[in-house]
């Protein structure tokens, strides 16, 4: 059943959801508040934008056009209604489709910046999935993997653009070796660990099509106190 909430504390911004399919999570936090913004950026694509938490979020930091694609016909549904909602359809413009199929058909270089919370978890016989099929599409590398994504942004970033996505720190390695080999330069990377002792489980990367050598790594990131409570820095992305 459909539920609209708040887009926690952004500007009034409300978001439609469904519990039983996939709601937005922290992850859909820490992106838009990595993701390095300025103000030559005029067209941002997101990946797999689901309910498009992330396109609302960006919508309050910058002017810039941003295109959301969802491969689920009903989170789709959902997206569009939280744009109509918060009267974003000038600036966001959500897209029902599947990316690998859609941006073959895409000129090269269209975008400034791609931004993805992709599927997590690699499929073998192993895996173990959940029994939801919309949560199994946006948890595991059914339809969409992070190879997949790296080479859509080598086709729709403009020289010098950037792609920031968060995945897990395991995947950290394929993360960068796939990008080196599509030409797109890892520049920064920040590690979210859950507390203060414990190890990272979230990995926050950005690189950037052609771009030069050298990269940063940011101070960790810490998303819960030992109380249990959001810290105090991700409770200022809150908003």
């Amino acid at each position: 059943m459909e539920v609209v909430h708040d887009l926690l504390n952004y500007k009034g911004l409300k978001i439609v959801q469904n519990p039983d399919m996939f709601s937005f999570s922290l992850d859909s936090v820490l992106l838009p508040n990595f993701v390095t913004l300025n103000k030559n950026v005029k067209k941002i694509l997101d990946i797999g934008c689901g309910n498009a938490p992330v396109a609302m979020m960006l919508s309050t930091k910058t002017n810039a056009h941003i295109t959301g694609i969802e491969i689920q016909e009903e989170v789709y549904q959902m997206a569009k209604k939280s744009v109509d909602m918060n009267h974003l359809d000038e600036q966001i413009n959500i897209i029902h489709g599947d990316v690998k199929e859609w941006y073959r058909e895409m000129e090269s270089d269209q975008f400034d910046t791609i931004v993805c919370n992709p599927p997590f978890f690699k499929v073998n016989n192993h895996s173990r999935r959940n029994e939801s099929e919309y949560k199994q599409i946006a948890r595991h590398e059914l339809t969409l993997n992070v190879n997949d994504v790296i080479q859509i942004a080598r086709k729709l970033l403009k020289n010098n653009g950037n792609l920031a996505i968060v995945h897990r720190t395991e995947r950290l390695i394929d993360i960068i070796t796939e990008m080196r080999k599509q030409n797109i330069e890892p520049k920064k990377i920040r590690f979210v660990y859950p507390k203060v002792g414990e190890e990272s489980n979230i990995l926050l990367i950005e690189g950037r099509k052609n771009g030069s050598p050298g990269i940063k790594i940011l101070p960790p990131l810490y998303s819960h106190t030992n109380d249990d409570e959001y810290t105090e820095e991700v409770k200022r992305m809150f908003y």
